[in-house]
């Protein structure tokens, strides 16, 4: 890295690309022309790469110039880097203007399945030349070692180096369905909620407990669990059945709800906290075309959907 950095100090780029272009066009003045310099110029930093490195790269005459022996080696690997920092460029500026490439991108379960895999469709349909590797999990992954350009988390994100971006909010509802309301008494308070069957989700922030707010209101609960799961569709399934009340997201219950097949128990009452849902992206400031549109189109959509719901 030391070197590196030695070597393109002090303009040294500038030589090694006039010490090229001379070897490409056989003379000072042909090398000029290559690179838009005057002979002098050309003459002048292919001796000062010559002073740096203590070696004669050059043979001179009055009529020609030629590689020496060392300097034909030295040509041949300068000429290839300089050839492949051409091509990085121009690679770095198309993918600017024309994203393209894969997008692997790391979702939790349901709520990527639910949210986001519908998105998918639409998004490459727009961008042809995008691909999309997507991993469905609920581990969370280490974006940097496992590379991935995009991470999506839902619940309350923890500090980190990383960059995240809010795309959305949601809050969660206490719900039951009608058949289980229907045979036991309606609760009135949250600490009526001891007296029934409860759904538990451990990745609430507060589990065991449930802490419940409502209008600066603040009630802790410790429900009495008689099911309790890591995934929060298998807990929706079971509060669908009758089997209890749970404490679950307005993204996934919320639907239910609209459509009667849920009722919303003490309405009002919701979990402590805004939930939020975050892109969650590697350290530094630029943001490749091709994830910044994809997190553009989620949020859209995400948006969209739950104003339908």
């Amino acid at each position: 890295m030391q070197m590196m950095q030695e070597l393109l100090e002090g303009g040294s780029l500038e030589e090694l690309t006039a010490f090229v272009a001379v070897g490409e066009a056989g003379s000072f003045a042909g090398a000029a022309k290559r690179i838009g310099r005057d002979a002098s110029v050309v003459s002048r930093r292919v001796s000062q790469l010559e002073q740096r490195l203590g070696v004669r790269l050059l043979s001179r005459t009055t009529r020609r110039v030629s590689l020496t022996e060392v300097g034909a080696l030295y040509f041949r690997r300068v000429q290839a880097i300089l050839d492949e920092l051409v091509s990085a460029t121009t690679e770095a500026s198309d993918f600017a203007a024309s994203p393209q490439g894969v997008l692997k991108i790391s979702l939790p379960v349901t709520f990527g399945r639910q949210w986001i895999a519908p998105s998918f469709a639409s998004f490459l349909a727009q961008h042809p030349h995008i691909r999309i590797d997507a991993h469905f999990t609920d581990r969370i992954v280490d974006i940097v070692a496992d590379g991935f350009d995009l991470a999506i988390r839902v619940g309350v994100l923890n500090d980190s180096s990383l960059t995240a971006k809010r795309i959305a909010s949601y809050t969660n509802i206490l719900i039951a369905a009608p058949s289980y309301l229907e045979a036991r008494r309606r609760p009135r308070t949250p600490a009526d909620l001891k007296d029934h069957a409860c759904l538990g989700f451990p990745s609430h922030p507060y589990w065991p407990d449930w802490v419940l707010t409502k209008e600066g209101q603040r009630k802790t609960v410790r429900p009495n669990c008689n099911l309790v799961a890591d995934n929060s569709e298998a807990i929706l399934m079971a509060t669908l059945e009758g089997a209890g009340i749970a404490l679950l997201p307005d993204w996934l219950a919320g639907p239910s709800v609209k459509a009667r097949k849920l009722v919303q128990v003490l309405p009002g009452w919701t979990g402590r906290g805004e939930g939020g849902v975050y892109a969650v992206l590697p350290p530094g400031r630029l943001v490749p075309t091709k994830t910044r549109l994809f997190v553009d189109a989620i949020s859209a959509s995400i948006k969209a959907g739950w104003q339908r719901h």
